[in-house]
């Protein structure tokens, strides 16, 4: 579809989800040439695998089921994109286009789940139950700060690997970009001094991974809703009990105790990191020029930035990204978590450590390097397939190299495996469009 005209994207998504009936289905992955294929694929032959799994431990179940390759997404429908607390029914549209993008993206195979349950350990409850189909877990779209207590629970009980894309898939693009953007402006990470604009799911996972990486908490500064964090703001000892998570980041940052809001966090910065709400002006653009030299501006928002890019350029900022695939530097959480769950699920590994995370950023990062980066390409893009595999690589790697992989093959073996998943829907899609398995409507998809 072309991008040269302003679409209607909403109108056009309301007619083709009605007229397709959802996003995804489950297809044969067998033959089946005669009807006793199934003495084999069911009754009384499939209770061979039955015993084995039984008899020889549980782990088998990777080998003799599609469990390997098979990710649950999975959400309460809390914290649904930019629509808020909608419910899960109404979150389903979103759960399913996920499972999509983890296919075509990944070669994963997806389940989209939502349920009627906010109480976080109920959740718990029921992602554990559901652990013996997957092999890995998704959480999607929960409010804050229940989402993080959720995720530090299932890491602990899991023994298959559980990532929240609105914090790690937002976190993981972020740094990879920012790392390329600092090398076109000559800085290092050590050394910058950091605005987070926004402390939801998003910024905190980032703030973690930003220390991870070598930044200093001590040259970060960050802002919610009611202004700068610092260590003796009133409301710390309210935070302490109802968010943890952000009092542990009060009493880490701003060691000289900045106050004020925005304006205040950027005067002086290097870099400001927006995850917070759709803008514009929510980040003015006399406020940029009050940051240091070549500053750096990820102004994340969706569907319209902190601030626009081109304000941001005017302002004199050296390297603008945003969360638009329409302009330059998109971050973008389907860069990660398809090649992230590639990577995890082809090595049947246990967990998803911080290791394997960084090592997902640092092949985007060497991939767009190896490109060329600039001022307008400091991430991959959706369309670059060689990226998601040399990021699935990454992370297998570090998985077998930890020990939480429960396979571990070759790096042939591994990349052979890899680009042939990751390619293989894309192969799909050519034959089901040339056979119109799936019928086309030309009018919205230009080839």
């Amino acid at each position: 579809m072309s991008k040269k005209r302003k679409v209607d994207w909403f109108s056009i998504a309301n007619e083709l989800h009605l007229k397709y009936g959802g996003k995804i289905e489950v297809v044969p992955k067998v033959p089946v040439t005669r009807l006793d294929a199934f003495s084999i694929w069911y009754t009384p032959g499939v209770a061979g695998p039955c015993r084995e799994i039984f008899e020889k431990g549980k782990d088998l179940s990777f080998e003799y089921t599609l469990r390997w390759n098979y990710a649950l997404v999975i959400s309460d429908g809390t914290r649904v994109l930019g629509l808020g607390n909608i419910g899960p029914e109404a979150g389903m549209p979103v759960m399913e286009g996920k499972a999509l993008l983890f296919k075509y993206l990944g070669g994963v195979d997806a389940i989209p789940l939502v349920v009627n349950e906010r109480d976080p350990d109920k959740f718990i409850y029921i992602v554990k139950a559901l652990e013996p189909s997957f092999g890995a877990i998704n959480l999607e779209d929960i409010e804050s700060p229940k989402c993080f207590y959720i995720l530090e629970k299932l890491n602990e009980i899991l023994e298959i690997p559980i990532w929240h894309d609105d914090q790690q898939g937002t976190a993981l693009v972020t740094l990879a970009g920012l790392i390329n953007a600092l090398k076109i402006v000559g800085k290092k990470l050590r050394e910058v001094r950091i605005a987070l604009i926004g402390i939801g799911a998003a910024n905190t996972a980032t703030y973690k991974y930003l220390k991870v990486a070598g930044a200093d908490p001590k040259k970060i500064i960050v802002v919610d809703s009611k202004g700068i964090l610092y260590q003796h703001r009133e409301d710390m000892e309210v935070l302490k009990k109802t968010n943890p998570w952000k009092y542990r980041i009060a009493m880490e940052t701003n060691p000289e105790g900045r106050v004020g809001g925005i304006r205040e966090a950027l005067k002086d910065a290097d870099v400001v990191i927006a995850a917070s709400r759709p803008g514009p002006g929510i980040i003015k653009k006399e406020w940029i020029k009050d940051m240091a030299t070549d500053p750096i501006v990820f102004a994340e928002a969706n569907p319209i930035p902190e601030i626009w890019p081109w304000e941001a350029k005017e302002a004199g900022a050296r390297v603008v990204a945003t969360g638009r695939s329409d302009f330059p530097n998109q971050i973008n959480n389907s860069l990660g978590f398809p090649a992230v769950f590639r990577g995890i699920l082809t090595v049947r590994s246990r967990k998803m450590t911080d290791s394997m995370f960084i090592a997902a950023a640092e092949a985007l990062v060497k991939y767009a390097e190896q490109r060329g980066i600039h001022e307008e390409y400091i991430i991959p893009t959706m369309e670059e397939a060689e990226a998601y595999v040399v990021e699935a690589i990454a992370v297998a790697e570090k998985a077998m190299e930890e020990g939480v992989a429960r396979r571990k093959i070759s790096r042939t073996e591994l990349e052979e495996e890899i680009r042939e998943l990751i390619m293989r829907p894309r192969k799909y899609m050519k034959i089901a469009l040339e056979k119109e398995l799936i019928r086309v409507e030309s009018r919205y998809f230009e080839n």
